[in-house]
């Protein structure tokens, strides 16, 4: 594995830990306004959430 590789690989994981910590908080938000959310509702929104990410190839620009 190169420098550009390995580069790419690191950023590739700090962004999923990035995203992942990002969900949970707005879940954790969620819940305390709203009250509990399903584990079933839990993973349809990391698919989601993971579909947004995919489609814009990265992080998504704030509107």
């Amino acid at each position: 594995m190169g420098k550009r590789e390995f580069s790419a690989f690191i950023t590739a994981a700090v962004e999923r830990e990035l995203r992942g910590r990002i969900l949970d908080e707005y879940l954790a938000d969620y819940e305390r306004r709203n009250g509990p959310v399903s584990a079933s509702e839990q993973d349809r929104a990391r698919q989601i959430f993971d579909e947004v990410f995919a489609e814009e190839g990265g992080w998504p620009a704030a509107s």
